[in-house]
């Protein structure tokens, strides 16, 4: 579990960030809770291991 986080600056095109937003509200999720998610399906895209990395219990790894 993360303990400490770090702030992301991100430019975006205002209308893409009122869009996004908008999108994230009507799923009852925040940009933050999203962008996250994303860069963990880039990072697990490619393979990268990083120290909160949730692991795969050995039991689950047989069925998979």
């Amino acid at each position: 579990m993360e303990t400490k986080t770090a702030r992301l600056t991100v430019l975006i095109d205002p209308k893409k960030k009122k869009a996004f937003e908008k999108l994230c509200a009507s799923q009852d999720i925040t940009p933050s809770q999203v962008v996250r998610q994303l860069i963990r399906d880039y990072l697990e895209l490619y393979s990268v291991d990083y120290p909160t990395k949730p692991k795969i219990p050995t039991s689950k790894v047989s069925e998979i």
